[in-house]
């Protein structure tokens, strides 16, 4: 039976929970990133929750920023990775932007290059580190 991957919009309190849950396991736990990085700018966010047959799976979030539209805090639990569930994280926060919103960009840890390639982002500048992990910052083509 193939995976049910739904992706939302969430704002509230128990889904945000949920959210945070997630990033909190993948970013502060497997990744070692500073807990108090990890919760900066969520009150000026927009905030996804994919679920895999209804069960929490995945978070994300944009805000727009002095330099565009900005994607971050994309995060899959372990069980759930290999399942499609970045796919469609990053499908449903792409189509959540203003129509118009120029330019869409994230840092992408450098292992996770490859993904953001195939879905239409390219590496621009110089690597940099952002909370211990090497990164370069990743625009999207304008379609």
């Amino acid at each position: 039976m193939p995976d049910i991957i739904e992706v939302k919009k969430v704002t509230r309190t128990v889904e945000l929970e949920k959210v945070f849950n997630i990033r909190r396991i993948v970013f502060v736990e497997e990744q070692s990133c500073p807990a108090e990085l990890e919760w900066e700018h969520d009150d000026i966010s927009t905030h996804f929750l994919a679920t895999c047959n209804g069960v929490p799976a995945g978070a994300a979030r944009w805000r727009k920023t002095e330099n565009g539209y900005k994607l971050e805090r994309f995060a899959v639990l372990m069980e759930f990775r290999n399942h499609g569930v970045g796919r469609e994280l990053v499908k449903a926060v792409l189509g959540d932007l203003p129509r118009f919103a120029h330019p869409v960009y994230l840092n992408a840890q450098i292992a996770a290059m490859g993904f953001y390639s195939q879905l239409g982002f390219t590496k621009v500048g110089e690597e940099f580190e952002e909370a211990g992990i090497r990164h370069f910052k990743m625009i999207k083509a304008e379609e």
